[in-house]
């Protein structure tokens, strides 16, 4: 049931739930130490100076740093190689003590994502990519080894939230592989029923007004206005884009796409 015009906006606490989970996990890394006396080893590997890629990454090697996470930090200049890059690839692969790795994206023009990602071993793609895994996403009745963290993230924070998914109508704004599509289609086994919004989609503000939940992941700053979205609708904004600030140490700040605010389901 929709709340109420007058109710306020509740704020989805993701700090919050993400410092929960760092708990969880770094009490499952302290017991796989002492069980076998290794801790999980996560090589993470970034091309070129990207500010969102570079905030990323950052996050993720802090992160490991937090939860007792061993990161191999792979940092390769704009100009390398494809055969460069996956031959890193390789090598990683043969590592034992690497256990998970992750390429951000996107890569420059003049490497062939999809070939690098298809040369991560399929027991190492932490990030969810590889086509055999996807293609399991894609599918009913099939699960993939990994899941993409970031839609599984989306879906984590609704559910700790409490939103519920199962018979909701959702509208994810963007299509992207690493975000828009993915979180669709899980969103679709969570049994919410999807529409996908793009760049061609003709009045997106008319179905995003129709939305239970709306997943925002379209890289463009305050694309959703606020008064799009629905009272009672859950909203999960998943960008971030840099501006630049001279008065922060790394020279830019992050702000936030899509709507301002949040309303409890």
């Amino acid at each position: 049931m929709a709340a109420p015009s007058d109710q306020k906006a509740t704020i989805i606490d993701g700090k919050a739930v993400a410092q929960t989970i760092r708990s969880e996990i770094a009490e499952e890394v302290r017991l796989l130490s002492e069980k076998y006396g290794k801790v999980p080893g996560l090589a993470v590997v970034i091309v070129g100076g990207r500010k969102d890629s570079q905030s990323y990454v950052s996050m993720k090697r802090k992160a490991c740093a937090e939860v007792g996470i061993k990161s191999f930090d792979i940092d390769l200049p704009e100009q390398v190689s494809e055969a460069e890059l996956i031959s890193k690839v390789h090598e990683l692969n043969a590592m034992p003590d690497v256990h998970g790795i992750l390429v951000q994206l996107p890569l420059p023009k003049h490497i062939n994502e999809e070939k690098v990602l298809g040369e991560i071993s399929l027991e190492k793609d932490v990030d969810g990519f590889h086509p055999l895994n996807i293609g399991k996403l894609a599918m009913k009745g099939r699960d993939p080894l990994f899941l993409p963290c970031t839609p599984k993230g989306c879906l984590e924070l609704l559910k700790r939230s409490g939103v519920t998914i199962k018979g909701k109508r959702a509208v994810v704004v963007g299509r992207s592989n690493i975000v828009g599509l993915p979180v669709s289609l899980l969103l679709l086994k969570a049994d919410a029923t999807v529409t996908i919004v793009h760049s061609h989609t003709p009045d997106p503000e008319s179905i995003v007004r129709e939305a239970d939940i709306v997943i925002a992941a379209a890289g463009q700053a305050m694309m959703i206005k606020g008064s799009w979205i629905k009272p009672g609708a859950a909203v999960i904004d998943v960008g971030t884009n840099a501006v630049d600030d001279s008065t922060k140490k790394s020279g830019y700040r992050n702000t936030l796409d899509g709507a301002k605010r949040v309303i409890e389901l």
